[in-house]
């Protein structure tokens, strides 16, 4: 613990936003850096708990108490290195992950918590800019060759734990570029793209191979990854959305989330799409149906488009403002967040049901919904249409971010007969195996829609496993605190 007093004399500082009209009017990063005095001072509020929640909250066990006290001691170089024993992309969880670990911070009761997720990305961007951040490549090769199937955060971080543990790692991805969802699920002014591109050429010098423009499955069948390969693990995601079946759904101007996002990553990209086939906002009315990040995100890219008005609607109640009896800390609270994107404009409503879409020429050009409310009912939460309450919204673009049904189980998991659970994921046990011996599922594919740091944690845990099958044993770390 660096200042013993720190948490008492000093109070929590984040960083400035840049101006509404200067970061929609781009696609770059909307948060500035705090300044190296301030993130001492910062990293000086931090306690060193005797139990530290923090790891509570954080699935990847990050040493957070350690990198604290080293920025605040000025021992950058130290700090990456303690941040690189448990994540292996600090400088993409430091910028995408909601930060369990704040609402785990023991200030947190009363106070403040830590600015943990700054100071984390700080260290991270503080090594890049130095160089210390460079390949790492095994003393020796093993001659085993695993095939990883999906690069976003799972899969990554499989193939690098894999590779420095002297594996041929192949990662396969459908996209034309790596990174999954880091690449083309979330927005440039979330995660700017050279961010992850960053690390897949660290991964590249270390000795993985990216097949892109690969879907397993249909260009290359599980039989040949099997004849191919010594171990498989898939890491595909829960990519199925969750889709509306209503009235209307069938008309144009109505797509699913995902489909919009991805569309304008690749045009940040510079990929060209014919007129008839861009989806924008640009001057129409747009309802995006879903609260969540998806949803958020979503906002802000029809806002750096030139929406004419955005409205956001979520079928369940309004969170409150702060914890309740209901969410004890340390648990991760369901309360009303507000993000950056909501900052920029938009019309938040709660409690709304869509019921159908109208339109005109085949385009959409009405959201027909009502106003409900919910009731416990034998210890369920059972929903009620509000009498009277039925409306008409006129719109332009319907986005539909009503959240993930589960990997898509209709190439090489069917192709393996892999064993899905009730919620359509693909089932591992323990060392991540699936019924298939020498196939391994990681990230949401296996546990379903979920955080960065789950994925990240599940793909180190099963580059593990995969590791003990193939040499009977495992030199590689895991987390010290799950």
């Amino acid at each position: 613990m660096g200042k013993t007093t720190g948490f008492l004399e000093f109070k929590r500082q984040e960083p400035a936003h840049r101006p509404v009209e200067e970061r929609t009017a781009d696609w770059r990063e909307f948060e500035a850096q705090l300044p190296e005095e301030d993130l001492r001072i910062q990293g000086a509020r931090c306690m060193d708990c005797g139990i530290p929640f923090c790891h509570r909250g954080c699935p990847l066990g990050n040493l957070i108490p350690d990198w604290n006290d080293l920025v605040y001691r000025g021992r950058w170089r130290e700090a990456i290195d303690a941040l690189h024993s448990t994540n292996n992309f600090p400088e993409i969880t430091g910028r995408i992950c909601p930060a369990p670990c704040e609402e785990a911070c023991v200030l947190n009761i009363n106070d403040d918590p830590v600015t943990i997720k700054v100071i984390e990305k700080s260290i991270a961007d503080r090594a890049f800019a130095e160089d210390w951040i460079a390949p790492i490549t095994p003393s020796r090769r093993t001659g085993k060759r695993v095939a990883v199937v999906g690069s976003g955060c799972a899969g990554m971080a499989c193939a690098q734990q894999l590779a420095r543990a002297g594996h041929q790692v192949t990662v396969f991805e459908r996209d034309d570029r790596p990174g999954g969802l880091l690449t083309y699920g979330i927005p440039d002014f979330k995660l700017e793209k050279w961010i992850v591109l960053r690390r897949v050429e660290q991964m590249i010098a270390e000795g993985v191979e990216f097949r892109t423009n690969c879907d397993v499955g249909v260009d290359v069948r599980a039989d040949e990854l099997r004849r191919d390969f010594d171990a498989i693990c898939l890491t595909g995601g829960a990519t199925k959305p969750r889709d509306l079946k209503l009235p209307g759904r069938d008309l144009k101007g109505i797509h699913f989330a995902m489909d919009y996002l991805v569309q304008q990553n690749k045009r940040n990209f510079g990929d060209q799409f014919a007129p008839e086939k861009i989806i924008s906002a640009a001057g129409k009315r747009v309802v995006v149906v879903g609260g969540g990040d998806t949803g958020s995100d979503c906002v802000g890219t029809a806002n750096r488009q030139g929406a004419k008005v955005i409205y956001q609607f979520q079928y369940l109640p309004r969170p409150p403002e702060r914890r309740t009896p209901e969410m004890p800390w340390p648990e991760w609270p369901k309360i009303l967040r507000t993000s950056f994107s909501h900052e920029e404009g938009v019309i938040r409503d709660w409690g709304i049901y869509t019921v159908g879409f109208s339109g005109e020429n085949g385009w959409v050009k009405r959201l027909n919904g009502v106003r409900v409310r919910w009731r416990q009912e034998h210890g369920r939460r059972v929903m009620e249409e509000l009498e009277g309450t039925s409306f008409s919204l006129d719109c332009d673009l319907v986005l539909i971010a009503a959240g993930f049904a589960g990997p898509e189980t209709d190439t090489i998991v069917s192709q393996l007969k892999l064993k899905l659970d009730g919620h359509g994921n693909v089932v591992g046990d323990d060392s991540y195996m699936t019924n298939v011996p020498g196939v391994f599922v990681a990230g949401d594919m296996r546990r379903g829609q979920s955080l960065v740091v789950w994925a990240i944690w599940e793909g180190r845990e099963a580059a593990r496993a995969i590791d003990r099958y193939l040499m009977g044993e495992t030199r590689l770390p895991s987390s010290p605190y799950l």
